[in-house]
């Protein structure tokens, strides 16, 4: 900060300020293949793998103090549902929900005899599987198909995928 307002780090100053202080290679890249002469991708692509990664590693890698992963699970938070695409659509006549050309048919439920007309959130996670909700309620889970999945088939799938994720993870940091 400068007299109370800070300056944007395109300016050279910031720039500079913030190279030194994390001693950063920003901007670098684009300088190092010009100095070695590379102008084709493939040549840019092992430049990378063979000169610069390894050189960067070795500028900024730091030793673990500790052994493991590093990560901390957040209890009683499901990342899954935070990281996700959504997307508001508008039910049909057919109790019906369209999204990314797949047609999601909103199975019975105990709440409304049908859905046709409310706003309701389509989810679509990482894994390519779907899910709908009014408000904060589930009211289905669908493959990446758009076939409806059993919620407690979902639920020990969706288990079974962050084990999975974790341990590679751990195996990850290990190595």
């Amino acid at each position: 900060m400068v007299n109370g307002r800070g300056r944007r780090a395109r300016e050279a100053q910031a720039r500079g300020r913030s190279e030194r202080v994390f001693h950063t290679l920003q901007d670098r890249l684009t300088k190092e293949l010009a100095l070695a002469g590379i102008t084709a991708m493939a040549e840019a692509n092992a430049f990378l793998h063979d000169v610069y990664i390894p050189a960067h590693n070795k500028r900024f890698a730091i030793k673990p103090e500790q052994e493991g992963s590093a990560f901390v699970a957040i209890p009683g938070v499901d990342l899954d549902e935070i990281l996700c695409i959504q997307e508001e659509r508008l039910v049909g006549n057919d109790n019906c929900v369209s999204f990314n050309r797949l047609k999601l048919q909103i199975p019975e439920s105990p709440l409304r005899p049908h859905f046709v007309k409310p706003n309701v959130k389509v989810r679509r996670y990482h894994d390519g599987a779907y899910a709908i909700f009014h408000g904060p309620r589930c009211l289905g889970r669908y493959d990446h198909n758009g076939m409806e999945v059993d919620r407690q088939k979902a639920a020990r799938i969706r288990s079974a995928v962050a084990r999975t994720k974790a341990e590679a993870a751990d195996n990850s940091c290990a190595t």
